[in-house]
């Protein structure tokens, strides 16, 4: 199928995108990557009235480092993310990440700021950034707002933006020594949505566990959290008698849901399996 009708602009500002989408409103759609916009426009699953190409907005896709920590433009592709070794060396988890997100076509053009502005549930991205506990800056005609990553995703498709609002930059705190990241999934095939996924990010001192934090992604409508799990693990040495032990707190976390690929109890047993791989990658010798 081919998209309905729509009008095409290409600003070169963020005044000039946001004078924009204030004159179409709901009818006016952002286009960063496409990776996810442009097949729902082609089966008319989306009929936007126009569409507002960022893509020649300056300042947008740069990965600096600040006092704040990382900071990332929405413009950032993913293949950046895999490939940068600033990435690399202070938000290693998003570098861990990447490579698992569709294909290397996608990663190419896909945006760390479309995928945290679409919310999709089995998104890489969206979990990792609530396991960094990292800040979403949004920004509207003449004002913006820091949202933390874990109040910003609510739910299949849902994030907290609102009319007018653009993901500009995502920041990931600076990681203090002792703070190692892992990331594993599970799907059908490589570049699949994952059918569970696991983005960890743990204080480990003396093969020990200080703090832990686990968001999963596939499992639930938004990235979950896996505090009843966290809090069993703080402070232990795990092994993997440990790790069994505390597994089956994850019913409590997770309230996966059911579909043609799996059902609720498939993705819990993943998640488990996630876990334990997870907590042994945190330990290993580094």
């Amino acid at each position: 199928m081919k998209p309905a009708p729509f009008d095409y602009h290409r600003p070169t500002s963020l005044d000039e995108a946001f004078a924009l989408l204030e004159r179409y409103g709901d009818d006016g759609r952002i286009l960063a990557g496409g990776q996810s916009l442009v097949p729902a426009l082609n089966m008319r699953l989306a009929t936007p009235r126009a569409l507002i190409d960022i893509n020649r907005v300056p300042g947008l896709d740069g990965i600096e480092r600040s006092p704040a920590g990382l900071v990332l433009g929405a413009l950032v592709r993913h293949a950046q993310l895999e490939r940068s070794p600033v990435v690399a060396a202070h938000a290693p988890l998003l570098a861990a990440a990447a490579p698992h997100i569709g294909h290397a076509a996608i990663r190419a053009r896909g945006t760390l700021g479309g995928s945290v502005a679409l919310g999709d549930p089995a998104a890489e991205l969206p979990a990792c950034l609530v396991a960094l506990e990292a800040t979403i800056q949004v920004t509207r005609s003449g004002a913006g707002r820091a949202i933390a990553a874990g109040d910003f995703f609510r739910g299949v498709y849902t994030t907290a933006l609102e009319p007018g609002e653009v993901v500009t930059e995502v920041v990931v705190p600076a990681a203090a020594p002792g703070w190692r990241s892992a990331f594993l999934e599970l799907a059908r095939r490589q570049g699949d949505f994952a059918l569970a996924g696991l983005a960890a990010h743990a204080h480990v001192e003396d093969g020990t566990i200080r703090e832990i934090r686990l968001a999963y992604c596939g499992v639930g409508s938004a990235p979950v959290r896996a505090r009843a799990v966290e809090a069993a693990l703080a402070g232990q040495h795990p092994d993997r008698a440990v790790v069994a032990a505390v597994s089956p707190q994850l019913d409590a976390d997770l309230d996966p849901p059911g579909d043609l690929h799996g059902g609720p109890a498939l993705r819990r047993q993943l998640a488990r399996v996630l876990l334990a791989r997870a907590v042994t990658r945190l330990l290993e010798e580094r």
